[in-house]
């Protein structure tokens, strides 16, 4: 049993590795990269993040694939996928070319991302969970960061192509899926997932933030790294070395964040993340000063830190065999507002960009709400505080 755990842990850590090197060396890239080789503005940025966001609007598919493929083999093809997306990214400077790459990446990527949720909380210990995910996200940030600073060596010092950037760690997700698939068995499961769309009327908590959350992840991921590049002009190896940055503070706090949630539970770290994204967003909107916009990225960043809460959250009210189907399902909920918002952001951006960060705002104060709803102790039948008498289980 403990050698199946360990053979699980490993397998969780390897293959979000593997995720850090590709997807950190795709987004590392993708703004100056577009910017100087295909001449993007906030319009062409927000298609393109628009079109990103549509595998993960459809993760829901996920659940059928299970019908073909154990859930750890559509991992590993999920990930080889993600590596071939990136690899040939720099083959396609222009505009359909970016489209059509970020697609399969992001096919790859967020299938991934709906069968790891779904890993993590089926094969971790619901006590022992905070911490081991924390411990991820650290080592995973430790590979970021050595990632990030490879790129900013090679760019600074070596003026290496983006092309051969993007190959090179397309290559090695190949490779490290590749050895995934060998090294590892097929790990067993402690309760056979449902292979169908679940929806539960007890989880819908769960479901409002994760919509929300999705809502609020557009703002950093599209919008704040184009305020650096756009607005302060910020070069490839300058946001290296903000994502170098980035990964040193998330390799520090991740793991503390992880005994956090253990200690205090999920309803005060969801609390204290949305108050201070509420700070973060308007000061977005008025900064003028580079220095003081880098910081806020940063702590912009360290906050995705904190979302280990809302997964502990669901592990904590779910019935073990709507997992999987149901990280399907809030994967596809995440996603309807980052289908829709790219593009209207992008519009609005053109117009006042400071707008886009006060609607952000506007989002954090809806999330902070949902998060005051979060039981102190949540379990099966006492999912939000809103309910006068425990639910049925299975409803």
């Amino acid at each position: 049993m403990r050698h199946q755990e360990n053979s699980s842990q490993q397998f969780l850590l390897i293959s979000a590795i593997c995720v850090a090197i590709t997807f950190s060396v795709w987004q590392a890239l993708l703004n100056n990269f577009s910017v100087e080789h295909a001449s993007f503005t906030g319009t062409e940025i927000g298609m393109l993040q628009t079109l990103r966001e549509i595998p993960g609007f459809l993760a829901f598919g996920a659940v059928f694939l299970l019908l073909l493929l154990k859930e750890q083999y559509v991992a590993v093809l999920s990930l080889a996928i993600l590596s071939i997306g990136v690899g040939l990214t720099g083959f396609f400077p222009t505009s359909y070319g970016l489209y059509a790459t970020t697609i399969i990446m992001s096919i790859g990527f967020h299938y991934f991302e709906t069968i790891n949720t779904s890993l993590q909380i089926q094969w971790l210990g619901e006590k022992e969970a905070p911490a081991i995910m924390g411990t991820i996200l650290s080592k995973t940030a430790m590979a970021a960061l050595l990632t990030f600073t490879l790129i900013w060596c090679a760019m600074e010092f070596l003026q290496v192509p983006y092309w051969l950037v993007y190959l090179i760690a397309g290559i090695l997700g190949c490779l490290m899926a590749l050895y995934l698939f060998i090294r590892f068995p097929l790990l067993p499961q402690k309760t056979v997932q449902h292979k169908h769309l679940v929806l539960r009327k007890r989880y819908w908590l769960y479901y409002a933030l994760v919509f929300m959350s999705g809502a609020r992840r557009q703002i950093f991921v599209v919008f704040a790294g184009f305020l650096m590049v756009d607005k302060f002009g910020f070069s490839v190896e300058n946001m290296a070395m903000l994502f170098i940055i980035n990964q040193v503070a998330t390799i520090w706090l991740a793991p503390k964040i992880g005994r956090f949630v253990g200690y205090f539970g999920e309803r005060k770290i969801l609390m204290v993340e949305y108050m201070g994204l509420i700070l973060v967003f308007v000061a977005y909107a008025l900064v003028d000063n580079h220095w003081i916009a880098s910081s806020l990225y940063v702590i912009d960043n360290i906050f995705f830190a904190m979302a280990i809460a809302t997964k502990t959250y669901f592990q904590k009210i779910a019935s073990p065999e709507d997992i999987a189907s149901t990280s399907g399902v809030s994967f596809t909920i995440n996603h309807i507002a980052a289908v829709i918002l790219p593009v209207f952001l992008g519009m609005v951006w053109m117009i006042n960009p400071a707008w886009v960060f006060y609607i952000g705002a506007g989002m954090a104060v809806v999330s902070l709400v949902l998060a005051l709803l979060v039981p102190h102790m949540p379990k099966p039948g006492h999912e939000s505080l809103l309910q006068s008498t425990p639910s049925v289980a299975s409803a």
